[in-house]
């Protein structure tokens, strides 16, 4: 009995989420600890489950990601880009609806580099008049 098991990668700033979607009952587990252990915030939880209530998928697939780097909001985005690819590849009929709410679309934005003469990424040395 082989199932099909689909690969997916998400990222979100220095974080990077590895995803195994596997045909199950729903059950989530992130580097080897449930989701609840792993995400104790119910706002993460939430916000990593988007992807799976918009494709409309609850209790369809098990989940095992393994995340890497960053903090845990930036997991979260991470594992969240990389369910939604996931579910794309699964089943191409929800691409639309993800699109929609740009879950496919990775977060561009990373940290500024600090620039030499100055104290931070665009923090100066204070003005002195005298």
């Amino acid at each position: 009995m082989s199932e099909k098991v689909i690969w997916a990668t998400g990222r979100r700033k220095t974080s990077v989420a590895q995803i195994r979607i596997i045909p199950g009952k729903g059950e989530i587990t992130v580097n080897r600890m449930k989701l609840d252990e792993y995400f104790p915030l119910e706002q993460h939880r939430k916000n990593l489950l988007i992807p799976i209530e918009t494709a409309k998928k609850e209790n369809q697939y098990d989940l095992f990601i393994k995340v890497d780097g960053g903090g845990k909001v930036s997991q979260v985005g991470a594992i969240r880009h990389g369910i939604a690819r996931a579910l794309s590849k699964v089943d191409p009929a929800v691409i639309p609806s993800l699109k929609e709410k740009y879950l496919l679309t990775r977060d561009p934005r990373m940290k500024e580099r600090k620039k030499y003469g100055k104290l931070g990424a665009r923090k100066g040395q204070q003005y002195s008049k005298r």
